[in-house]
């Protein structure tokens, strides 16, 4: 301590001098770096326009008799730590220079790694790269191909390729035209006409009925990976907008009529479709959604459809999007299955079974469902010979909605493999497409023809009545509670089913 005062000596206002000698940016860094003392320090000269608590800091006011001065400057000698006593200023610029040699460091490797980070982005994206595609050539090639009056591929390989007939195809083709200017030939800033509306909706078919990369289509239809992707995503937009509300809509009373003759032909009065979930499997889920999206027994983050389908394998419910770490129940439990009913939109059904009479329609479904009296079930370990016939049958015609994703996996393969798209949405709206086209394709090529009703056989038992629907802003609530307890009611779900036995081994037994 002795030592270090004698290096900065004189009295404490004389020491700070010293100390403070050095240039302005030492005074500031000492400041910055010395631990607070316990007091305030008063410099030499610099007390003029300062309050007197820092002119006399040991003090709240100057003091009243100047007899007392030596004897507090005393006190103050004791009690005040000056800087000169903490470090030596070789020693603080010493330090210093530690600390400016650490920043310099810092500041370098800083500058490197943003240099790196600049140097990478560049070398993912580049300088864009202007390809002289020739889109009218490929244009001109794609009508010879398939569109003119003696085109070079059969109507019967343009069905293979496109997963539709020809006239089904243009039809979309011009619907999308009016749907978007997207869908139109325009021009570029050369004056230069663009791609044609069969190019672009050729490029998203593509992409959904094989599956393939957007890139491919190039060497084809000179169409680029990003456009190629965007023709996609219009496709599927314009499908939904212009033929969603026809082609993706709940059965009315026509369709219902016919559900229920389907239905009672192969042994099953009041049936309104098979009800079952599939899971499309999402390559590219980010990381911190993959345990939310995933399920024990899949292993991969996966999105679920629950669908209802018919013998035609037209499906007439879809709902897609749930989170594939759910299983059937939950699914129903958010879908909007049974709005409609609870609202009474939906065509009341009554049928007669086993001579007893009942009004609600039903599903075909699997054994993880509740015994609701919307659903049948199977029986799990039949015993007797009328509970096998009658789980053969139930088994049987609930494989319709499985029939029905392997038709719709098999015609748009993009299902099949794993989602490659990015956003949730993107992917929602791929699928409802697929169903939309699965459903005009469906209907187009009349493949319910396929199954002929024999008209010899005598009248069925079920009858379909309008909605009892009334217009205003919302159903009475006491309704649908009523509406809701008769779909979930247990009793007439077992009542049903027993009745449902004898029924088919009255019609299929002696078989």
């Amino acid at each position: 301590m002795d030592h270090r005062r004698q290096k900065v000596s004189g009295t404490p206002s004389a020491q700070l001098a010293a100390t403070g000698s050095s240039s302005g940016q030492s005074r500031e860094k000492i400041s910055g770096t010395t631990p607070a003392p316990s007091v305030q320090f008063a410099v030499a000269g610099s007390s003029a326009g300062q309050p007197q608590s820092a002119r006399w800091p040991m003090y709240n006011h100057p003091p009243d008799d100047p007899d007392d001065t030596d004897q507090q400057h005393d006190s103050d000698a004791r009690n005040t730590t000056y800087p000169a006593e903490l470090y030596t200023l070789d020693e603080f610029l010493a330090e210093e220079d530690l600390l400016d040699s650490f920043a310099e460091e810092i500041a370098v490797e800083l500058k490197g790694t943003l240099e790196a980070l600049q140097a990478r982005a560049l070398s993912r994206s580049g300088p864009r790269i202007y390809v002289n595609r020739p889109c009218e050539e490929a244009h001109q090639q794609l009508l010879r191909d398939y569109f003119c009056d003696n085109p070079l591929y059969s109507a019967k390989k343009f069905r293979r390729r496109f997963r539709m007939r020809r006239p089904l195809f243009l039809r979309i083709v011009n619907a999308l035209g009016e749907w978007s200017p997207y869908f139109t030939t325009r021009t570029d800033a050369l004056n230069r006409e663009g791609l044609s509306p069969l190019q672009k909706c050729m490029a998203a078919i593509r992409q959904l009925a094989y599956g393939t990369p957007a890139d491919s289509l190039d060497e084809y239809l000179k169409i680029g990976e990003t456009t190629a992707v965007d023709c996609l995503k219009n496709f599927v937009q314009g499908v939904i907008d212009t033929y969603a509300a026809e082609y993706l809509r709940s059965p009315n009373t026509e369709d219902t009529e016919r559900l229920l003759c389907i239905g009672e032909g192969r042994g099953f009065p009041g049936m309104l479709g098979s009800l079952d979930c599939m899971h499309w499997r999402w390559e590219k889920c980010p990381i911190a959604w993959k345990g939310q999206f995933t399920r024990g027994d899949k292993g991969w983050p996966s999105l679920i459809l629950e669908a209802v389908a018919s013998r035609d394998l037209r499906i007439w419910h879809a709902y897609f999007g749930i989170a594939g770490s759910n299983n059937d129940i939950n699914v129903l439990n958010q879908s909007p299955l049974f709005i409609k009913q609870l609202k009474g939109q939906a065509p009341r059904v009554n049928f007669f079974v086993n001579d007893k009479e009942y009004q609600h329609g039903y599903y075909l479904v699997d054994g993880i469902y509740l015994e609701w009296a919307a659903f049948v079930k199977t029986i799990s370990m039949p015993q007797t010979e009328k509970h096998k016939l009658f789980a053969a049958h139930q088994e049987g015609a609930r494989k319709d909605v499985e029939r029905a994703f392997g038709v719709l996996q098999g015609r748009f393969s993009i299902l099949r493999h794993p989602a490659r798209l990015y956003d949730r949405g993107d992917i929602q709206k791929v699928m409802i497409a697929c169903i939309i086209l699965h459903n005009m394709v469906v209907e187009d090529e009349e493949e319910a023809a396929a199954n002929i009703l024999d008209l010899n056989k005598e009248a069925g038992t079920s009858i379909v009545l309008p909605s009892v629907f009334t217009h205003g802003d919302m159903p009475v609530f006491a309704q649908v509670l009523q509406r809701d307890a008769r779909i979930r009611d247990r009793g007439t779900h077992r009542a049903l089913k027993t009745d449902l036995v004898e029924h088919i081994w009255k019609k299929f037994g002696s078989k």
